[in-house]
């Protein structure tokens, strides 16, 4: 069982490397085309517009966070090319899969969703992961610690957590069903409180 946080902490303090203005490289989920996550995610925006000290996820924004490769400014265009190529054929060992989600858990910073099962999203991980260390001498990030989950709202402030536990307490939702079929290299920034991007390549898993 998680232990819910006593209070809630800013989510938008700017990490190493962040400003604005800067991108980043990095492989996402997206969840453009699903209805029922965008049906699942609003009925939970719903059921937080009271909760103060939070950010709201518009459909547009949600996302599985995967695996970064680097900033723009630090990182060859024909390595990231490279990259692209090499997960084309890892992936298309990767079958593509369901996944469900269910109820929110309250960190500090956000209100996440865990995603199951999460095998399948791990080994999505790993031939990313594969496919960087075929080009780069080096594979940024740490493999563990990874925590398959679609957040729907972030933290925006210091506060108490138990108005947004309550307001989870009380939603009724149904678990959401998405198939995934895809990897997103995306082109992301944080320049306005939101995660945001643009998308640079999609990648079919087999």
């Amino acid at each position: 069982m998680t232990t819910r946080p006593e209070y809630m902490r800013n989510h938008w303090w700017w990490r190493p490397g962040w400003n604005v203005g800067r991108r980043f490289y990095t492989w996402h989920l997206t969840f453009g085309s699903q209805k029922d996550v965008h049906r699942f995610a609003e009925q939970y925006r719903t059921a937080l517009v009271g909760a103060e000290g939070l950010d709201l996820i518009p459909d547009r924004w949600l996302h599985l966070t995967m695996q970064g490769i680097g900033f723009i400014d630090e990182v060859d265009q024909a390595d990231v090319e490279a990259i692209v190529d090499a997960a084309r054929a890892r992936l298309a060992a990767v079958p593509a899969f369901d996944i469900t989600l269910s109820a929110p858990i309250l960190d500090p910073e956000a209100v996440l969703v865990p995603v199951q099962p999460d095998e399948p999203v791990r080994a999505v991980r790993d031939a990313i992961r594969a496919a960087i260390g075929d080009v780069l001498p080096e594979v940024p990030e740490k493999a563990e610690g990874f925590r398959p989950h679609v957040s729907v709202a972030y933290s925006d402030s210091e506060g108490q957590a138990d108005p947004i536990g309550q307001a989870l307490d009380a939603a009724d939702v149904m678990p959401a069903a998405a198939r995934i079929e895809s990897a997103e290299l995306i082109v992301l920034h944080r320049d306005n409180r939101m995660y945001e991007w643009e998308p640079y390549a999609r990648v079919e898993l087999g």
